[in-house]
């Protein structure tokens, strides 16, 4: 564990701006969990309702036997372990429902309907109850049925098509970007439905959150690009339609630069630190929309200049020219990047596995009601007898509820 980083504990009494909001969370994997990851951090209050014997899926992606995932984005949670499509679950089910504000789940849709549960019964048990239906292409078209995974969308929205090389194959993230892309869109969603119901009193709200739209609406104006001049543009690696120069270089030593000259001044500036004046009057880069027609030269000579030097030599020397350099950094760096540190970006936090967790910080930032990480994520089953007690759920009966499998 890097020194550089915050060690923090846990703040179990911090005061949150969405405490008293109850959220029931029936999702699995990650863009349901990142809707409640977002609440979660600012207080709501996360009910993870699981399969008594599995769990949710995240728990079972794991890094050296550690189920990295889960402890991530179920911190500030609580586990339910609840068969609610039984008889006796649905009961408990129902009576946790009536003192809830949030239900979150990504069946196929249809599914919940199958099970008898699905938004007539919901806000028939709390007709204010907002239901944040995730799913990988939404509750209406005719693509409704389908499972959806997030590569399936990051491929159909265009996304993939404008990654990676002209002369190589579209490339999918690395990571799970639509699904993260749709939690964050679900949370502000399901803000923007709490806000209603405190506003004019009215009743719950279904938001239909599908994983295709979310990152086809970050990816900006193609389509209406291609409506104007009739193009697909080429993919360009590191390099940028709009603004050059603009790439990812390598260094003398075998490290990596990113830089982004998106403004004049920028390029100018870029320029004269290179120790090339010239450059700024060169007809063929004199203006963005000319470095961009010979963005391969304007790239070359950028590229040499980087290759004469070492990124710590590299970085410095831009840093004090306030030239928008940066380095490449990998997991390896991340915990003693010294803006990363200094900012508490990464904190650690204390783990009964690893020891100290590092993590990323409550974000974004609020001055005046800020979140914050307030317990770890839950072993499963961790709150089941405390919300039953809550619910007014006898130590008896809940023996019963266990001996039968429905917690």
């Amino acid at each position: 564990m890097p020194e550089q980083l915050h060690h923090q504990d846990y703040q179990p009494e911090a005061a949150t701006p969405l405490a008293g909001i109850r959220v029931v969370d029936l999702s699995r994997l990650v863009a349901g969990n990142m809707v409640t990851h977002v609440l979660a951090d600012f207080g709501a209050e996360v009910i993870k309702v699981e399969d008594p014997v599995r769990g949710d899926d995240l728990r079972h992606w794991k890094v050296e036997g550690v189920a990295t995932y889960w402890k991530v984005y179920a911190r500030n949670k609580k586990s339910l372990t609840l068969d609610y499509r039984s008889p006796e679950g649905r009961e408990v089910f129902a009576a946790l429902l009536k003192s809830a504000h949030v239900v979150v789940e990504n069946f196929v849709p249809g599914r919940l309907e199958k099970y008898g549960l699905g938004p007539d019964w919901l806000h028939a048990v709390n007709d204010k109850l907002i239901i944040v239906r995730v799913s990988g292409w939404g509750q209406s078209g005719p693509y409704k049925h389908k499972p959806g995974f997030g590569s399936l969308v990051e491929a159909m929205s265009g996304f993939a098509a404008m990654n990676g090389f002209a002369d190589r194959p579209p490339v999918l993230p690395p990571l799970a970007l639509a699904d993260m892309v749709a939690g964050l869109y679900g949370a502000t969603a399901t803000m923007i439905a709490l806000r209603a119901i405190e506003q004019n009193g009215g009743a719950g709200q279904v938001i239909d959150l599908s994983l295709f739209e979310p990152i086809m609406a970050i990816l900006g104006p193609q389509a209406a690009n291609f409506a104007l001049n009739g193009i697909v543009p080429a993919r360009t690696g590191s390099r940028s339609n709009t603004a050059s120069p603009r790439n990812v270089y390598e260094t003398r030593d075998g490290a990596f630069v990113a830089l982004s000259a998106s403004m004049q001044s920028m390029a100018e500036r870029l320029f004269r630190t290179m120790g090339r004046p010239e450059l700024i009057d060169d007809p063929r880069f004199a203006t963005n929309t000319d470095r961009i027609r010979h963005g391969a030269e304007i790239d070359a000579i950028v590229a040499d200049f980087m290759r004469a030097h070492d990124q710590a030599e590299l970085l410095e020397i831009f840093d004090k020219a306030g030239v928008t350099v940066g380095p490449v950094l990998d997991a390896s760096g991340l915990g003693s990047d010294p803006y990363i540190c200094g900012r508490e970006a990464l904190i650690a936090l204390p783990d009964d596995e690893m020891g100290q967790l590092p993590m990323h910080n409550v974000t974004p930032r609020l001055s005046g009601t800020p979140g914050a990480i307030r317990t770890p994520a839950p072993q499963l089953g961790e709150h089941t007898a405390e919300i039953l007690a809550q619910l007014g759920i006898t130590p008896e009966a809940q023996t019963a509820l266990k001996a039968g499998g429905i917690v």
